[in-house]
């Protein structure tokens, strides 16, 4: 069994508290993602699991065993290191093979296991080279093949692709998944960008100064984020966020600022007339802003301003001005506006999400589904 279970996990460097009572299980065979800003104890997390950090409180279990006082070498996992931590004055297959002979396992055992990493990773020919003479890519997948011939109950990562440049990074992120579908091993994955939190996890946990904010399903967190910095945090670009006035009057239930009023959508009339007269922050996502809109959805027509215009290829971002909101939209790459015009943007009420402007929480548990 490779679940990974921590039970109100705490840790704390003097007067700073890291890790904030952290309770969390990782499935067998699951590739969850932890990911959050730089110092939000993430990395703490995982050493803490690896044995490379003591608790202040809590308990781990890796598979049935409680593994608070082992060692990390008792603790049957591997480590994938930012840096790639090869011993330069070793050739590949040494490196891989290090381990390995430390736990005195067997020379054909360590033969057929090195041969079998390398053979996933695609790097046979490189195994009787020194680190000096491997690109970035290479000496990634030689540090991930190091862990992989441990055969061990789970995979710690910890930003295992930040030192690669853009292209490599989306390759090497594609070999990481695909080699957790092809040995299924249970892996805990630390990183700071969220398109490879969402890319890559079959679920993922967002945190913010060392508390859980939220652990669901990709898909989940997007369409239905538990507070307003999960809404902000998870997606390129990021939620925009409208401070309105909520006001109902019996029949007309709307949200306004003065400069931009919105009709409540369905999902928020109650939630409207609930906070009538007070302040809510409501969530649109850049893609809900469209130039056109489709006949059968829920719409209302936004006035915008176009600021700066971010043409991509497939997609345009627009910098836009909406009384006193600076928003972005994505709309389609081939779209004609220019720096200084003005555009009616359409919202699609249905996708629109909404936060108590002072918890900071949700106000709703399910968004309308996307529309085609």
């Amino acid at each position: 069994m490779g679940k990974v279970l921590l039970e109100h996990v705490s840790k704390q460097f003097d007067s700073t508290i890291a890790v904030n009572d952290l309770s969390l299980e990782v499935r067998d065979e699951e590739f969850l993602v932890l990911v959050g800003p730089s110092g939000c104890g993430k990395t703490t997390v995982l050493r803490m699991i690896a044995g490379l950090e003591e608790l202040t409180a809590g308990r781990i279990y890796i598979g049935d065993r409680l593994v608070n006082g082992l060692a990390p070498r008792d603790r049957d996992i591997a480590m994938v290191f930012q840096s790639y931590a090869l011993y330069p004055h070793m050739t590949v297959y040494d490196n891989m093979a290090f381990g390995l002979k430390l736990h005195h396992v067997r020379k054909d055992e360590i033969a057929r296991r090195v041969a079998e990493a390398a053979r996933t990773l695609g790097i046979e020919g490189l195994l009787k080279r020194k680190p000096r003479q491997l690109s970035g890519g290479q000496r990634q997948r030689v540090a991930l093949g190091r862990a992989i011939v441990r055969e061990p109950v789970a995979f710690l990562m910890d930003e295992p692709l930040s030192n690669l440049d853009a292209k490599l990074r989306v390759e090497t992120r594609a070999q990481i998944s695909k080699l957790h579908q092809r040995l299924r091993t249970t892996t805990i994955y630390v990183t700071h960008d969220q398109v490879e939190a969402m890319t890559m996890g079959d679920r993922i946990a967002v945190m913010r100064d060392g508390v859980l904010q939220q652990l669901d399903t990709p898909q989940n967190v997007y369409d239905r984020p538990a507070n307003l910095f999960v809404a902000g945090f998870i997606g390129s670009p990021a939620m925009n966020m409208l401070r309105l006035r909520a006001v109902s009057d019996g029949f007309d239930v709307k949200l306004t600022s003065g400069a931009v009023t919105l009709p409540a959508p369905a999902h928020l009339r109650e939630v409207v007339r609930s906070y009538n007269g007070k302040d809510l922050i409501i969530g649109v996502r850049p893609e809900d802003l469209r130039e056109g809109p489709p006949p059968s959805q829920e719409m209302a027509a936004f006035p915008v301003r176009i600021e700066v215009v971010e043409p991509l290829g497939s997609d345009a971002y627009l910098d836009v001005a909406a009384g006193d909101f600076n928003l972005v939209a994505r709309v389609g790459g081939r779209t004609l506006v220019r720096p200084g015009d003005t555009l009616t943007l359409w919202v699609d009420l249905q996708r629109v999400h909404a936060f108590d402007s002072e918890t900071e929480t949700t106000l709703i548990s399910e968004p309308a589904a996307a529309t085609a």
